[in-house]
This record gives C-alpha cells, sequence and structure tokens, in this order.
C-alpha cells in the first residue's frame, strides 16, 4: 500500500540521499530513520534538465526494499510525463516535477494520482510563483526551490524562499510547501516563518558525522522559531 504525506500541521524535515554516501545509501537512510524521519528525498536529474546526473528507477527499486520511508521524489527532468510511471512502478510515492519541464501539468499531476501517489509541482528560483496559479491547487504539495537546482550545497537563496509567503496563500493550509536548497538550523526557522511545512536537507545532515544530531539540531531550531 502507498504511504501518503503526512497531513498538514506537522514540520517534516526531509533528508536528501544527494548529499548521502552513495556507495552506503541503504545505511544512510537506516541511520536517519532511526531519528525519526517520515520521508526521504530522492532527486533524480537527468544531465539535460538540469547539469547533473543522478540516479533513476531501478537505483529507487532497490532502495525501495531497505525502506519503508516515503520517497520522496524530485524530478529534475524533461519531459517527466514519459517517466512518472517508471518512478511509480519503483517505488516512488510522492512524484514532485518542474513547471518549467511541462506543457500540460494538471495531466501530469492527473497522472500521478492514477498512478496511486501523491503529486507535486516545484518552480525554480527565477521562475514567478503565478506560473503554478492553476495546478498548484490540484497537487498535495508545492516544492519551492531555494537554490538553483543541479547540484547540492548551494547557498539559500532568501528571495526564492519568499515565494512561499504568496504559495501558502494560494493553496491554503491543506496542502503541503515544500524547500529544498541551503536548508540548515539556521535557514529552517526562516522558511517556516514564512509558512513551509516540509524542510529538504541534505548536506546539513549528511554532511556532518552525526547524522541524528544535524537532524535534531534542525528540528529544535525549527520548534524554537515556529509560533
Amino acid at each position: 500500500m502507498m504511504r501518503r504525506l503526512p497531513s498538514p500541521g506537522t514540520i517534516e524535515i526531509v533528508p536528501s540521499i544527494l548529499s548521502a554516501d552513495f556507495a552506503r545509501l541503504a545505511d544512510e537512510i537506516a541511520i536517519v530513520t532511526s531519528a525519526g524521519i517520515r520521508m526521504i528525498h530522492l532527486d533524480v536529474m537527468d544531465g539535460h534538465f538540469v547539469p547533473n546526473i543522478t540516479i533513476g528507477p531501478p537505483v529507487i527499486a532497490k532502495l525501495r526494499k531497505h525502506s519503508d520511508l516515503l520517497f520522496d521524489t524530485h524530478l529534475m527532468i524533461s519531459e517527466p510525463a514519459r517517466y512518472v510511471e517508471s518512478f511509480a512502478q519503483a517505488g516512488a510515492n510522492n512524484i514532485t516535477f518542474h513547471i518549467e519541464a511541462a506543457d500540460e501539468p494538471s495531466q501530469i499531476v492527473d497522472r500521478i494520482h492514477d498512478l496511486g501517489c501523491t503529486a507535486g509541482i516545484t518552480l525554480n528560483p527565477e521562475t514567478p510563483v503565478e506560473s503554478i496559479a492553476k495546478v498548484a491547487p490540484l497537487c498535495d504539495m508545492v516544492l519551492v526551490m531555494t537554490v538553483h537546482p543541479g547540484f547540492g550545497g548551494q547557498s539559500f537563496i532568501d528571495e526564492a524562499a519568499r515565494k512561499v509567503i504568496a504559495i501558502r496563500k494560494m493553496v491554503g493550509p491543506g496542502i503541503r510547501v515544500e524547500v529544498d536548497g541551503g536548508i540548515d538550523d539556521k535557514t529552517a526557522p526562516i522558511v517556516v516563518s514564512y509558512g513551509a511545512d516540509t524542510l529538504v536537507a541534505g548536506n546539513a545532515i549528511f554532511g556532518k558525522s552525526d547524522r541524528r544530531a544535524a537532524l535534531g539540531a534542525i528540528r529544535a531550531a525549527c520548534e524554537q522559531g515556529h509560533v
């Protein structure tokens, strides 16, 4: 049975395996799972939509055998409609695609839902919020990129993060708003104050020797900054 996104109203820290040790992915996921996370972020890059290549359905299918976490699968790829079925079959639970890569985004959302997954729409730092106005209410989550997609370890772009404010007004409280890029214990409270409830963190977790402590620091920062 497919895992669903957590009900809105909770702050979820979502480790991104882009910054993990790719030779030990199952072990890396097990470590952060033991810290109580509910979701893991899978960055899928095709070398075309973004200037990097990461993983595809075969790797996700292998990881699925080692984890019961919700697989939050972020497609940074061209022609996402061609591939959503493969990712769903591999074990993705939530499939997010880019508005910049989709001619008929609402149709892709419908297809993702038909496949039994939740759907997300995402936009790059330069892309205006208005571009997702029609499709965002149809989604289960909206992802705001707070760095330029393609590589981990980039600096947080506050101007892009402020889009969360407008998006939260656009979708209301019933749809998750996720941020991805430069999230750590300093920036996490900022995006929570803007209205984000789902925080992707890569280097801030997997770049630390103690992954559990790093997760705890981000959680604590969110709790202190969340009113």
